[in-house]
């Protein structure tokens, strides 16, 4: 019996690496296999391995070089790509990221490689008619962190609208709306001009601004996010790219 408790105590070393934000679980499971993960100072080599929650995790040299040359790349997303796989015959926003279309911007960044586009991924979406920043990165700790189901991460759009909104409306869009039988969490919204909405969410349901809008009788016209955190779109063209820069964190 005491040995069956002890068990169920115990956690997937990978689960534990995620949480404690180390890495993604998927990465975890490479670092694994490549003997790159310690548990108290003594290498984990075999999938699935249980250890408890106060146990040591470190990763090795090799790790910490890998997740160090791992790139997170920022898109100014046209309307018309779609955020992850093609399809409908749309093409996929990730084809967009070449040596040709990257921004020269005026901080130094690394050289293209075509090793940066090795897995990856798209952190959060943005749907086919909406533009503006979109993240591709290699780094799972930063996917955790912007699409995490816990994540605090705020998100900002400027949405164009037609339609008429009262007061009780605009109140209704900022804390007292429900998408899909769940209420949502509190958003920021107000007016930027005169037919121009900005939204600052920390959810990302299905076209979550659209429906919205809908519930209060509005016609969104035009969506375009301009923020992830801390970082923002900045003078980004349309269809262009640059890497997140060091120093610059969400």
């Amino acid at each position: 019996m005491a040995g069956n408790q002890v068990d169920m105590e115990k956690i997937r070393v990978s689960k534990l690496m995620s949480e404690q934000g180390l890495c993604s679980r998927r990465e975890a499971d490479a670092y694994i296999e490549r003997g790159w993960v310690l548990v108290d100072g003594v290498p984990v080599t075999e999938l699935g391995t249980k250890i408890f929650p106060h146990q040591k995790i470190t990763l090795n040299r090799q790790a910490r070089v890998r997740q160090k040359n791992q790139v997170t790349i920022l898109l100014n997303k046209p309307i018309g790509y779609v955020s992850s796989q093609a399809e409908q015959n749309y093409k996929p926003a990730v084809s967009l990221i070449t040596a040709a279309t990257l921004f020269n911007a005026r901080t130094s960044q690394p050289k293209f490689s075509p090793y940066h586009l090795v897995g990856l991924a798209p952190a959060g979406r943005l749907d086919i008619d909406s533009q503006g920043l979109l993240v591709f990165t290699q780094d799972g700790r930063i996917a955790k962190k912007l699409i995490g189901d816990d994540t605090e991460i705020e998100k900002e759009y400027l949405v164009r609208v037609r339609g008429t909104l009262s007061a009780e409306s605009l109140g209704l869009l900022n804390e007292g709306l429900s998408l899909d039988n769940e209420r949502l969490n509190r958003a920021k919204v107000s007016w930027q001009n005169s037919d121009q909405l900005r939204f600052i969410l920390r959810q990302g349901k299905k076209r979550q601004i659209r429906r919205m809008c809908e519930l209060v009788g509005l016609e969104v016209l035009g969506l375009k996010r301009i923020r992830i955190g801390r970082v923002q779109l900045g003078d980004l063209p349309v269809g262009q790219w640059r890497y997140l820069a060091e120093g610059e964190r969400f």
